[in-house]
């Protein structure tokens, strides 16, 4: 069986037989869930044949409009476009901009602009050039120098994967994939892509992948919620062929015949969580999944749509989901908007579009930007203050330094893939002066660190290259990234 949203649900009672064996060998029943697409195209088919049979044509012209620019939170200029290519709309970047935001912008990574580019092509209200047919611009909420130094740290240190830095109303102040490229370069010369290492186009702040233990501050806020506190951790489980471990198994330490739900949490125990999902099962997990976190129904973002994964064959997939393993994939801007959640209750929609400007004066608004503090998931008070303590605690054997007004929190994750470990930190600078629940608007975001906080996710995907086995190792990297974003410019 294959769960995948919230839509599913109905079949799981059907499911509930085939969901009775113990491990993946056994014979799993199959769902196809179809939507109305083949006889809206039946529909569509019928009437096109009709069209065709009346004697009415109609010729339609369509203007081609050229896309606006795009500015940063600083209407600093990121990229623009040529208006006198004919219909080739060729996009230039500004300069020292297109290495570190071709991976977000550029067509080639389906960045903002595929994604904004109705916005962008809506007619500017006063003509750019003698034909009017340049559309208006955008001004993003990512802040392009800490963008910048965020992309050159990354690449100093030589790290491979990204950087998410979350303002608590839902804007992203920064989004860095590395490795980077040259989007002009890119399209200018054809052997460049070829000179790529693999993956380099995609943005990987934006791409799914397993989170590892991350995925723990959603099984926490479940375990808790159900009353589910205490579990008999061994340490290792085997089970009809399939076996789980935690990291410590060989430590000497197990058996935990009362391993407690906080301790579980912040030595981060596989065992634990999976024995929760176990108890529960699938129906339940999900419906908790969805109803807390959002994470299965897609959130459609103004840069695109997250769209997290879950499929459950068996139970051991069921056990394995629990700690962000299995068939379990999101994205680093999906767990930023789980931080948030984690630390301040609600988790809000992320967004990077702040205004839509004039192109001729980006100080002129045309239209308001994406909505703050758009909340789609909320922790029931009842359960809140548990999880914090819970991230304070494994913040606080990280090793890292923040300045005496902010607190920090976090939970880590090392998670493996077809590529590799991936290493996470989901972690939350929360200024001690923090306003987020009155739910200031910003206009101008150049005096937010003053009562606001960040969430911060980076994900390596080479650790080996540092030596890492786990992601509580990478402290060190992670405190180079706070260092920036705390930094004044």
């Amino acid at each position: 069986m294959i769960i995948r949203g919230k839509r599913l649900l109905p079949l799981l009672t059907a499911a509930a037989a085939a969901l009775s064996f113990p491990s993946c060998s056994a014979e799993v029943g199959q769902f196809e869930v179809r939507n109305d697409t083949s006889s809206r195209s039946a529909r569509q088919e019928t009437t096109e044949e009709q069209a065709a049979t009346e004697e009415t044509t109609v010729t339609t012209t369509t203007e081609m409009v050229y896309r606006g620019n795009i500015y940063d939170t600083n209407r600093t200029l990121l990229t623009y476009g040529t208006y006198a290519n004919g219909n080739q709309d060729q996009r230039l970047y500004g300069e020292g901009f297109g290495y570190s935001f071709g991976n977000i912008i550029s067509e080639t990574s389906a960045g903002l602009d595929s994604a904004l580019s109705d916005l962008l092509r809506t007619k500017n209200p006063t003509p750019v050039n003698d034909n009017n047919n340049v559309g208006e611009s955008v001004r993003l909420t990512i802040d392009a120098d800490k963008q910048t130094a965020l992309c050159t740290y990354m690449a100093n240190m030589g790290i491979a994967g990204s950087i998410v830095v979350l303002r608590t109303d839902g804007s992203i102040m920064a989004e860095t994939s590395y490795p980077a490229y040259d989007p002009e370069l890119y399209d200018s010369d054809p052997e460049y892509s070829g000179s790529l290492y693999s993956g380099t186009i995609a943005n990987k702040a934006f791409q799914n992948a397993s989170p590892g233990s991350c995925f723990k501050i959603m099984s926490e806020v479940i375990a808790d919620k159900n009353g589910i506190t205490t579990v008999y951790d061994d340490g290792e489980w085997f089970d009809s062929g399939a076996t789980i471990v935690n990291w410590d198994h060989d430590t000497g330490i197990y058996p935990i015949p009362e391993r407690t739900l906080s301790s579980a949490f912040v030595s981060s125990s596989n065992i634990f969580f999976a024995k929760v999902f176990d108890q529960l099962g699938t129906e339940k997990v999900l419906e908790e999944l969805n109803g807390l976190f959002h994470f299965c129904d897609p959130i459609e973002c103004d840069f695109g749509t997250i769209e997290n994964n879950i499929e459950i064959y068996c139970l051991d997939d069921l056990r394995r989901s629990a700690f962000g393993q299995s068939y379990v994939k999101t994205c680093p801007i999906y767990l930023a908007a789980l931080g948030r959640e984690a630390v301040f209750g609600d988790m809000v929609k992320p967004f990077v579009v702040q205004q839509v400007v004039d192109t001729n004066d980006p100080g002129r608004e045309c239209a308001k930007g994406s909505t703050p503090y758009e909340v789609i998931a909320s922790i029931p008070g009842d359960y809140r203050q548990n999880l914090l303590d819970g991230m304070r605690g494994v913040a606080n054997n990280l090793g890292i330094y923040v300045p005496e007004n902010y607190e920090f929190f976090a939970k880590t994750g090392t998670a493996e893939t077809g590529a590799g470990d991936f290493l996470y930190i989901t972690g939350c600078l929360r200024n001690v002066a923090d306003r987020s629940a009155e739910k200031p608007v910003y206009t101008d975001y150049s005096g937010y660190s003053q009562d606001g906080s960040y969430i911060i996710v980076m994900q390596v995907q080479n650790p080996a290259d540092f030596g890492f086995n786990f992601a509580s190792e990478t402290g060190m990297l992670y405190q180079g990234v706070i260092d920036i974003v705390l930094s004044e410019y």
